[in-house]
């Protein structure tokens, strides 16, 4: 197996973030060594220009090391644009919006206007660029006010690259082929094992709030499917009559301290969110007070946002949430589990016709609840927060494992092809 070591001989690269580089390596301004196509994106206002057959990528279609899909457009936009094709096997570089994005293309193609295309040549090895590219060419970029990257052809031309030998390309492209595929291996592994952790969070959470701890007690039929038999002494009934639907608006401005109900639960706005957020009309704001449930329950088919969390302090939130009142039978952490399991099992989407996107207040009070005694309530609580603790731990340790490979990853890279170690 390849190992690491350092170079024989090294000199002054010339450039500040280079440092010094290998003594046979040549520095070049990247128009000297590689050349590139800048795709176009033809009018979306002439409907002939897509649907067509041609193959046309975005930076969308780049999601992997070689792109599987692809948009299409037509012949007459290719001619009527003058659309240059690109080579089957030529590397992509995004360079706006997703800056630094790279994939190879499978097939003979034509991409857009932010996307530079590398074509093969007998003097580079593109696999060697493929590493290159994203750890070279940000270097030269320009920043905004928000600092994010900004690129166009004439910083791409001029960006700075140190150059091996080709020979010495493919020897440091096969090494970093077989070491960061060994890196995915190992993040991949990770990753479904927090699946599992999530999975095996989710079973006990549903177990608990609708079969309780005691497996020996007598259950019955609840009548709903998603439910399943419950204990036989529990309640079931709906939402509406066991806990109430309130929408307080802050008219008189009485709070200020806005919340929001992230995949972190519901969160202090004021301290969490960037500058800017924060609403400036707090009176159309609903007022929630502590052990409230939040509800979101807007573009259910949206997975990247949380659906429902417990308040833990008064604060206000935009009316798009919807406000519930835990009543005198229930104790507001045990309903919030019951109703995050729905949530994890996906019923607020399938409620009524299935295919919407949006549940009212009224749908949710229409909603089976079951109602367990106050003494189970408090043991289903106690056992699930510490058994979701110890779950939480576990999933943030995996994901802890996987921040430090990516590092690693990106650190072994970035010494690899700036020369900092040799490849033998």
């Amino acid at each position: 197996m390849s190992k690491l070591e350092r170079y024989p001989a090294y000199k002054d690269s010339g450039v500040e973030w280079l440092g010094k580089i290998p003594e046979h390596w040549e520095v070049k301004k990247l128009k000297y060594a590689l050349k590139f196509i800048i795709g176009r994106t033809p009018s979306s206002g002439v409907e002939d220009y897509y649907n067509g057959e041609e193959p046309w990528v975005t930076i969308s279609d780049m999601t992997g090391r070689y792109i599987e899909k692809s948009h299409f457009i037509s012949k007459k936009a290719i001619r009527e644009c003058n659309m240059q094709i690109i080579p089957k096997g030529s590397l992509l570089y995004s360079f706006k919006l997703s800056v630094g994005q790279v994939a190879f293309t499978t097939q003979n193609t034509y991409t857009n206007e932010a996307i530079a295309s590398f074509c093969p040549a007998n003097n580079i090895d593109l696999n060697f660029w493929y590493y290159v590219l994203p750890v070279y060419v940000i270097k030269n970029a320009n920043k905004n006010i928000y600092g994010a990257y900004l690129l166009n052809q004439d910083l791409i031309k001029n960006a700075t690259i140190i150059f091996p030998p080709k020979e010495e390309q493919t020897k440091i492209a096969s090494f970093l082929d077989e070491k960061t595929s060994q890196i995915d291996k190992a993040i991949s592994q990770k990753e479904k094992l927090i699946e599992l952790l999530k999975e095996y969070r989710q079973i006990i959470i549903n177990e608990a709030v609708t079969k309780g701890l005691n497996k020996d007690v007598e259950f019955k039929d609840s009548g709903v499917e998603w439910i399943g038999e419950i204990p036989k002494h529990w309640k079931i009934l709906k939402t509406k009559y066991s806990h109430k639907n309130l929408k307080v608006l802050n008219t008189k401005r009485v709070c200020d301290n806005i919340l929001s109900l992230t995949l972190r639960g519901v969160v202090n706005n004021n301290i969490d969110s960037p500058e800017g957020l924060v609403p400036k009309d707090y009176a159309t704001y609903q007022i929630f007070e502590k052990d409230d449930l939040v509800f979101k329950l807007i573009d259910l088919e949206n997975i990247s946002t949380s659906r429902v969390g417990i308040v833990h302090e008064k604060g206000i939130m935009s009316s798009a949430y919807i406000r519930l009142k835990i009543g005198k039978n229930s104790i507001p952490r045990f309903a919030y589990y019951y109703y995050y399991s729905l949530y994890i099992k996906q019923v607020y989407n399938n409620i009524g016709s299935g295919v919407r996107s949006t549940l009212s207040p009224n749908d949710l009070l229409n909603i089976v609840y079951i109602e367990p005694p106050l003494d189970e309530q408090k043991q289903i609580i106690s056992f699930l927060d510490e058994k979701t603790a110890q779950i939480d731990k576990a999933i943030e340790l995996q994901q802890n494992y996987i921040t430090k490979l990516k590092e690693y990853k990106a650190s072994l890279i970035d010494r690899v092809v700036t020369g900092k170690v040799k490849v033998v």
